[in-house]
């Protein structure tokens, strides 16, 4: 899966709230945004999926990482 593809004019939606991470979703692809990592910022129900670019990213790269494993 391409970053782009996720994150060019889409919305990310949250999901769920989990084991210390807000969970949210863009086209079925989800990704965890650590309390740890949310100190003084506002997250809401929805956000531009550009503006969680950050934790796509690491999904992205941690999925990879499994699938090679």
């Amino acid at each position: 899966m391409n970053i782009r593809d996720l994150i060019i004019n889409k919305k990310a939606k949250f999901a769920y709230c989990t084991d210390g991470a807000l969970w949210y979703e863009v086209d079925g692809f989800r990704f965890p945004v650590p309390f740890a990592e949310t100190v003084g910022a506002c997250f809401l129900p929805e956000h531009k999926a550009i503006n969680l670019m950050r934790w796509i990213r690491k999904q992205l790269e941690e999925n990879a990482a499994q699938k090679n494993a």
